[in-house]
């Protein structure tokens, strides 16, 4: 079944970045030009979604006028014969159908996606995590839809990580199927030492069936006293299997201060407009270090 419809979580209040966050949503935060929640988006639509429905919570009202229309804007930019970035102004409006609701309260990824029942229905969805920018040619986002496709199962995106870095994150259960993909039959959210399972990891990218809302409904509170998406995958993964997606590109936790200078570094290295006098001012500075 082809996916049509995309949750984008991005009602977390951005602790680990503040005090830029306690002014802007942190997913505005910039990537030198546009801000990172803008890349999940076009990830979003490049992977030929229809529908995006981007959960939020109040204070982040800026998300909403970044993809709407700003005739004001417009109007000034063709005045001063500035037509190129008054038609990027205007793509940034047509990416997607873009909807929003509200996360009253902080209650977990598991609670987020669960205020997208309404909007999905009865079809499968993918959910592209608000902190977790990726960059490849081949979208993350679409090569999870491929693998949904092929086999009919829930998809996570996943990645080796460290075995420090496995306890803030989950710990999967895999068996390889053929090449990057594995089936996952089980899974547990912040494992202690002796709980791990792998160091695979999932970094910011599914795709669900419809079936994760009655099993959300269902799932007691878990880590850190929250509903945990986690959870309710573990018994998908139990019952009907997942397959992971050791997907191809480049991650950036756009939840702390060190993955955002990285993403900025980066890409601003393959920026057209800027890339070649900055990769000679990193040389420049380089000599000093």
């Amino acid at each position: 079944m082809k996916i049509r419809k995309a949750v984008i979580p991005a009602a977390g209040l951005g602790t680990r970045v503040l005090p830029a966050s306690k002014a802007i949503p942190k997913e505005m935060i910039p990537i030198v030009d546009c801000p990172a929640i803008q890349y999940i988006v076009e990830e979003a639509a490049k992977s030929d979604i229809k529908e995006i429905l981007i959960i939020t919570s109040r204070g982040k009202a800026a998300i909403e006028d970044h993809f709407d229309r700003s005739p004001e804007l417009e109007n000034v930019l063709l005045s001063k014969g500035r037509e190129d970035i008054c038609n990027q102004m205007l793509n940034i409006s047509n990416f997607a159908n873009i909807s929003y609701i509200r996360q009253k309260e902080a209650n977990g990824l598991g609670d987020a996606i669960l205020c997208a029942k309404s909007f999905v229905g009865d079809e499968p969805f993918a959910v592209l995590y608000g902190d977790d920018v990726i960059r490849s040619k081949y979208p993350v986002c679409k090569q999870l839809c491929d693998a949904y496709e092929e086999f009919g199962l829930g998809v996570v995106g996943i990645k080796q990580v460290t075995k420090e870095a496995i306890q803030k994150y989950s710990s999967m259960k895999v068996d390889l199927i053929k090449d990057n993909l594995f089936k996952i039959t089980d899974m547990i959210e912040k494992p202690k030492i002796d709980e791990i399972m792998s160091l695979y990891a999932i970094l910011g990218r599914c795709v669900l069936p419809p079936e994760i809302f009655s099993i959300l409904e269902k799932t007691e509170l878990g880590a850190g006293g929250e509903l945990q998406l986690t959870d309710a995958m573990k018994k998908l993964a139990q019952t009907e299997g997942i397959i992971g997606v050791d997907f191809i590109g480049k991650r950036y936790d756009m939840g702390n201060k060190l993955g955002i200078m990285k993403a900025n570094i980066e890409t601003a290295l393959d920026h057209e407009e800027i890339g070649t006098d900055f990769r000679q001012y990193l040389k420049d500075i380089s000599t000093k270090l």
